[in-house]
């Protein structure tokens, strides 16, 4: 399993099953980010895992417009965010389950991470908030200041209107890492 993090709201976007360690492992969910988020300007970071060092995978991050950044070699912090959720993962939902086949294994993290990380899980670096509510509240008070501005600026005969995609503005770091896990 490979992961893309926001480090913004640290919602999961990115995050395909597969049973090999190859190029397409990371491929995959940084297409499903990509799908997501249309990042501007981005920053993806990782360690120097050989997937992430592709040709391939520093290709598509070119096309798409995201910066590579990787931490230092042996670095034990190089990738805390992604770490820091597939402890969250082993711990919440691996340890305490047993998956007879990849299917129910993958179900279980689908479930996991789109019906209980990003929408319900507390994060303390948010304030204790949820990723999805973290960035719903960041997109109202964006679209608030634009009208304030907007509202401002009308009687000068300049109008300022803020266009929200649905890639968040304040989204401007992915971070990602792999995680192999025996089944059975």
């Amino acid at each position: 399993m490979a992961v893309v993090v926001d480090a913004y709201s640290r919602r999961v976007i990115g995050w395909p099953m597969a049973t090999r360690m190859k190029t397409q492992l990371v491929l995959d969910p940084l297409e499903m980010a990509i799908r997501q988020r249309r990042p501007k300007g981005v920053i993806h970071h990782s360690d120097h895992g050989s997937q992430y060092t592709s040709v391939e995978f520093g290709r598509r991050c070119r096309e798409a417009g995201i910066r590579l950044s990787m931490g230092s070699v042996g670095d034990c912090f190089d990738d805390a965010l992604c770490e820091s959720f597939f402890a969250t993962l082993e711990c919440e939902l691996i340890d305490r389950n047993e998956f007879p086949t990849r299917a129910e294994a993958r179900r279980a993290v689908f479930d996991f991470i789109e019906g209980w990380y990003n929408l319900h899980r507390l994060h303390s670096s948010l304030g204790y908030d949820t990723p999805a509510r973290y960035e719903k509240r960041y997109a109202e008070r964006i679209a608030a200041e634009g009208k304030e501005e907007k509202t401002r600026t009308e009687g000068h005969c300049t109008a300022f209107e803020v266009h929200l995609e649905p890639a968040l503005a304040g989204t401007s770091q992915m971070s990602s890492a792999t995680l192999s896990v025996k089944l059975g």
